[in-house]
């Protein structure tokens, strides 16, 4: 039976056959460090970071490729974003949509560094109101982060105005990118945005252990670094260098990572971005109307996709959302994401935590029209053995 994976929210997969290529010959070929010596591999090495930080710099419209750090996943780039930006007494403003990507660090800095954290309430149906941020600006508020779109029910958030009410107030304003990087297309100097973090291994197409940073210019010297050591640069001096990106990229490269990033970046660039979002919002459409034709099934978010990226939650009635996914697997090799998805609070905003959560179907660069048929077929068998009276 053929494998439909469903879960690209978790991480895209397949992936185009140039990452796994690019990711071997480097292993098996190369294998020497980036920055750190003069002979022919280490040269080589040097140069698959700079192209690829190149790459994705182009990519998302960055100034220019000093403003991309490299980071060893979206959560660690997020961490680096937080943990740099904020000090004692500062205030932050985030949503109840966000991943505990952002959710825990703040957590960690509000007992820690005595920092403040209001989140900002979601609609019924997923979305933040850019005046509900701008109503809980204080003297003391520092940063804004908000998620691009929720990796619970794909909503997208109205980051240009909240970009803009960031600018206008003086306070720095984070996007999760997580979701949206490789699904939309992106400028990141159209989005007011100070700090952008993405993950290499979901919209990108690369490899799990590399994520990144954008740096707007000059945002950089409000944010500390968090971790020190070699570089490759300066090192007679006991201080780590204060030049980008250098200052966040202390320690080795994951350069097979960085070289499969490299590649999917590629491969992203040989697709029409709307063509895809198309296809997503399509497919959104179809699943949303089978299941409003099965008794039990209910759906969370926007009844259509022209809002939503291919990311949509499930429940079926009186069944245990574990149960669900895992007949899914067993009865038809259809995988796809179960529980809470790292972001309690929206699933309390939307009434599913006391449940444990949705089932999730997140639409990747990869599925066809063929599998929605075939998970549609799954769901109108199964829904009459799982909804339990």
């Amino acid at each position: 039976m053929r494998r439909i994976f469903f879960d690209n929210a978790a991480t895209s997969w397949p992936k185009p056959e140039s990452v796994y290529r690019v990711v071997e010959d480097y292993l098996r070929s190369n294998g020497a460090p980036a920055g750190r010596s003069v002979y022919r591999e280490a040269g080589e090495a040097d140069r698959i970071v700079s192209e690829t930080r190149k790459k994705m710099a182009r990519f998302i419209g960055a100034e220019d490729l000093s403003r991309i750090v490299f980071t060893a996943s979206g959560t660690d780039a997020l961490n680096l974003a937080l943990q740099g930006t904020l000090r004692p007494g500062d205030h932050v403003i985030t949503s109840v949509l966000e991943h505990n990507s952002v959710l825990r660090p703040l957590q960690a800095l509000a007992q820690t560094r005595d920092v403040s954290v209001t989140h900002v309430p979601c609609s019924a149906l997923g979305y933040v109101d850019p005046d509900l941020i701008q109503a809980e600006i204080r003297p003391n508020t520092k940063l804004i982060a908000l998620i691009h779109a929720s990796n619970v029910l794909g909503t997208i958030q109205p980051i240009e105005s909240v970009g803009k009410i960031a600018q206008n107030h003086g306070v720095l304003f984070l996007i999760d990118a997580a979701q949206s990087v490789g699904y939309l297309p992106f400028d990141a100097r159209e989005l007011s945005a100070d700090l952008i973090a993405f993950p290499g291994h979901k919209g990108l197409l690369g490899p799990l252990g590399v994520g990144g940073l954008y740096f707007a210019p000059g945002v950089e010297d409000q944010v500390r670094s968090v971790r020190q050591g070699g570089t490759g640069t300066k090192s007679e001096s006991l201080d780590h260098p204060a030049s980008m990106p250098e200052k966040f990229e202390a320690g080795n490269h994951n350069v097979p990572a960085i070289a499969g990033l490299g590649a999917g970046i590629e491969f992203l660039e040989s697709l029409d971005i709307e063509t895809q979002r198309t296809k997503h919002r399509e497919m959104v459409d179809v699943l949303l109307a089978a299941c409003r034709e099965i008794d039990g099934i209910s759906s969370y978010g926007p009844d259509e996709g022209l809002d939503r990226l291919g990311v949509i939650s499930l429940s079926m009635a009186n069944c245990d959302v574990q149960e669900f996914a895992s007949l899914l697997d067993a009865s038809f090799r259809i995988q796809v994401r179960s529980g809470l998805h790292c972001a309690p609070l929206a699933h309390k905003a939307i009434g599913t935590i006391a449940s444990g959560g949705t089932v999730r179907f997140s639409f990747g660069h990869f599925n066809t029209d063929q599998d929605l048929q075939i998970l549609v077929a799954a769901l109108n068998e199964i829904a009459p053995l799982l909804i339990k009276p």
